[in-house]
């Protein structure tokens, strides 16, 4: 009995991983969360009970409770079952503690890491977290705080960094998150890139400068890049129409159709 935390990428289903691919093919349960979308699911095994888990915004805080029991019992009765998270399960996905858990509850837990929109978004937009001369690193955060801990991020140290900067679950606080960071030292005038739906036939890229960020009409899922490398636009889009990354992908490949 195994309940495996599987990361589901950033959106489309041929981002998958051939692990997470095959476990879904043969998994018994599939508890999956609010993002993931019908064309991952379709990949499960015809048998596979599927429960929808999603937490809405603003849903109570005990709803992880309940994922996590259900968890357990599922875990505990299957031999497969597959817990499905967008990105990668231990970025900002609460799979460790879900983790935690099931090994408490005697569950053998595997972990199968998926592609991180922290990454992916960024890449589908064409820009490079990092890039010689122009970013040595990046710093990933998000914009949601566990409001029943006193941490709390950084702001001027985050500006100090000289490093891009990620933001994950930022839409409803962009214009917080500009004015924190221009009143952390930042420039105003720093570039910034909001890619909404990354790697999905929705998928839409807004740019400003820092200053300009609280104006945007940001759609969830968002991601927010900060810093040089968010004016760059490195990829050919031409081949990315309404089917989504797949057929950019397909196209220079003809022979895996």
């Amino acid at each position: 009995m195994t309940v495996y935390l599987v990361g589901a990428g950033p959106g489309s289903a041929d981002l998958l991983t051939l692990r997470a691919a095959t476990l879904l093919s043969r998994a018994d349960v599939v508890i999956h969360d609010r993002l993931i979308g019908a064309d991952v699911l379709d990949m499960a095994a015809p048998w596979a009970e599927i429960i929808d888990v999603g937490k809405a915004p603003g849903a109570p805080s005990g709803a992880q409770d309940t994922i996590n029991d259900l968890l357990v019992r599922r875990g505990l009765m299957y031999d497969c079952v597959v817990r499905l998270k967008g990105g990668d399960p231990f970025v900002f996905g609460r799979g460790g503690e879900e983790a935690i858990e099931l090994a408490a509850a005697g569950v053998r837990v595997e972990v199968v890491p998926g592609v991180t929109s922290a990454i992916a978004a960024p890449a589908a937009a064409g820009i490079p977290v990092t890039m010689r001369s122009i970013a040595s690193g990046f710093t990933v955060v998000s914009a949601h705080q566990d409001p029943s801990t006193t941490r709390r991020l950084d702001w001027e140290a985050l500006a100090a960094t000289g490093t891009t900067l990620v933001i994950l679950m930022g839409a409803a606080r962009a214009d917080s998150i500009a004015e924190r960071l221009i009143s952390a030292g930042m420039a105003p005038t720093t570039s910034v890139a909001v890619i909404s739906s990354a790697m999905t036939p929705d998928q839409d890229v807004q740019r400003c400068a820092l200053d300009g960020l609280g104006r945007l009409a940001i759609k969830t899922p968002a991601t927010i890049v900060v810093g040089d490398v968010a004016g760059l636009d490195l990829v050919d889009h031409r081949n990315i129409n309404d089917h989504g990354v797949a057929n950019a992908l397909a196209s220079t490949n003809p022979t895996k159709r």
